[in-house]
């Protein structure tokens, strides 16, 4: 049989696992996805994904990959991958993908939103799904840095130290602040994301909020190239990566 690509897209509520990559003795949403794939086809098969998401982040647009000759039929495969997976982790689309298809460096643009709930009690039905952080934030202060983030730029300040890759340039097409009520949420679209550079950028949009800094100060922290000039680390559980593009 010849060699299939199958490209999935994937939900899931990462509050429980210990992110994405497999890790020997821990609970992962590849490492959940490989063993419901390796059951269905009869023999190991690897899951690739096209972003390794943190520890306790969810995602509502995974883009993930598998290699197989198995004569399943492609309509069949996203039913027959959910009957093998736990209830919170989803396939929502099973599709056959050319010979062709990259599926780490042909993403076009990638969608994270982070959730804050600023109310005084915390919100239990939510608490998974957001940074609970009861004080009160200056909303046009932080759509106003945002938009200095937006262009080419060297990210290297918003990039954690353990991110070893060669170039620290990224693009970022938006960067948008909306609030309703007591939740404010954050969208960031970018060709590609450094490790930790959305919680990193929404720790110091946060700062900013909350009048640590003038909004100008996102242009001194980009210029510095130095992840101590920049903000606090947002924790995990308000990310959600929403879609890729390719």
């Amino acid at each position: 049989m010849a060699i299939r690509k199958i490209k999935l897209t994937v939900q899931y509520d990462g509050s429980g696992y210990s992110g994405w990559q497999v890790q020997p003795g821990k609970r992962t949403i590849q490492g959940e996805l490989v063993e419901a794939v390796s059951s269905l086809t009869g023999r190991r098969t690897f899951v690739h994904g096209a972003s390794r998401t943190d520890a306790g982040v969810g995602a509502l647009g995974q883009v993930a990959l598998f290699e197989t000759d198995s004569p399943i039929p492609t309509e069949n495969f996203r039913d027959a991958i959910n009957d093998r997976l736990p209830d919170d982790i989803v396939v929502t689309e099973a599709a056959e993908a050319s010979r062709t298809f990259d599926l780490i460096s042909g993403p076009i643009s990638k969608l994270y939103r982070y959730t804050i709930y600023t109310g005084r009690l915390r919100p239990v039905m939510d608490i998974n799904h957001c940074w609970h952080l009861p004080l009160r934030l200056d909303i046009q202060a932080m759509q106003n840095a945002a938009k200095l983030l937006i262009g080419r730029k060297d990210f290297k300040s918003f990039a954690s130290a353990k991110d070893k890759r060669e170039t620290t340039i990224r693009t970022v097409f938006r960067c948008d602040v909306a609030t309703e009520n007591d939740w404010v949420y954050f969208e960031i679209e970018g060709d590609g994301f450094l490790y930790n550079m959305v919680r990193n950028i929404i720790g110091t949009l946060v700062d900013i909020g909350v009048g640590r800094w003038e909004p100008q100060k996102i242009t001194e922290i980009i210029e510095a190239r130095d992840r101590t000039a920049a903000g606090r680390l947002a924790p995990p559980n308000g990310l959600c990566l929403m879609w890729i593009k390719y």
